[in-house]
């Protein structure tokens, strides 16, 4: 009865995404993770793991005692009691409701409870905007926290997420979740100059890694780190254990593919103070040229800082897509007034 519900209102076409909260998924999840990867992460806020797998945990406990099932890794004594029966319970529920997978979330009742009361004494703001906007309030929370130069960062973020549609269905076809991403990690992206300028941006890999960016699960935060990783000196290697950390060769694709728009955005803003007001790109397909026409705030500038830090990234965006680039200045036209 309780799936009959569940399943009222459900489109029989679209992809159900199941999220489970408290000990007893905690406690699989952590299983799942030791089984595969030798060990638990940190934190299983997002962790995923699909129905084959958890048919196989069912299996795999089901011949055990509770105390032989206590001394897996990741359950304690009194879970290893009920585990069996929640996993059971679980895997029947997931399949009836024919979902691929489910994600973990740790903010489960208590959170809840917690979160009603301060809205009830208006503590907090609306419910909806609240949830709405607890991915972008945390990365400027992890900005400060890390002492970043925020107007600073929000000019390389504006530049990425430009450079990010201006390129979209040409070179790529990431979608409103990878441009999200990309703004994130370019509004960190100078995070690690908190620990030391020398290789700061293998420092904002460590400090986006394991700052508990809230409302963003552990693959986006992964992407989120690499590519603030990539923003400059090597490329993506395979060698590199950040990269091998992520989930599949999608995500890798991924970083590959919006790490070097980033290193471009880098170079856009090189200064203290704004230099470029806009920037328009220009593709010739047939010659697999893009030309980037850069447009300065002052008529009298030449640009020359970001002219040469942008022929000096180009090699890796050159690479990647296997397009030339091109930069050049556009000059503002004058403005006539004539009186009458």
């Amino acid at each position: 009865e309780c799936i009959r519900i569940l399943q009222q209102g459900v489109d029989p076409q679209a992809p159900i995404r199941v999220i489970g909260t408290s000990g007893t998924i905690e406690a699989l999840a952590a299983v799942d993770a030791h089984m595969k990867k030798g060990a638990v992460p940190a934190s299983l806020h997002g962790y995923r793991f699909d129905l084959d797998s958890l048919g196989q945990l069912v299996e795999y406990m089901w011949g055990m005692t509770s105390a032989e099932r206590s001394k897996i890794p990741g359950l304690n004594e009194r879970r290893a009691e009920i585990i069996l029966a929640g996993a059971a319970i679980l895997h029947e529920t997931l399949m009836l409701l024919g979902a691929p997978e489910i994600s973990v979330c740790e903010r489960a009742l208590r959170e809840g409870l917690i979160v009603n009361w301060m809205l009830d004494h208006n503590l907090i703001e609306n419910r909806l905007r609240f949830q709405s906007q607890v991915r972008r309030r945390h990365v400027y929370r992890m900005a400060k926290k890390f002492q970043v130069d925020i107007p600073f960062a929000e000019r390389v973020a504006d530049f990425a997420t430009s450079l990010f549609d201006q390129t979209q269905s040409v070179l790529h076809k990431w979608g409103d979740r990878e441009r999200e991403l990309l703004w994130a990690a370019a509004l960190l992206h100078n995070c690690g100059h908190f620990v030391s300028h020398s290789a700061h941006h293998k420092h904002s890999y460590y400090l986006i890694r394991n700052g508990e960016l809230l409302g963003f699960t552990e693959e986006e935060i992964e992407v989120i780190a690499n590519l603030a990783r990539y923003h400059r000196k090597s490329p993506p290697k395979k060698k590199h254990a950040g990269y091998q950390n992520l989930l599949d060769n999608n995500y890798r694709r991924m970083v590959a593919q919006l790490s070097t728009l980033l290193r471009l955005a880098t170079a856009l803003h090189r200064r203290p103070t704004p230099a470029i007001a806009s920037v328009n790109l220009e593709f010739e397909t047939r010659e697999k040229t893009l030309h980037v026409k850069l447009t300065p705030i002052k008529r009298n500038d030449d640009c020359s800082l970001e002219l040469w830090a942008l022929d000096f990234k180009k090699a890796v965006f050159e690479e990647q897509f296997g397009y030339k680039l091109s930069a050049c200045l556009v000059k503002k036209q004058a403005t006539s007034f004539v009186g009458t």
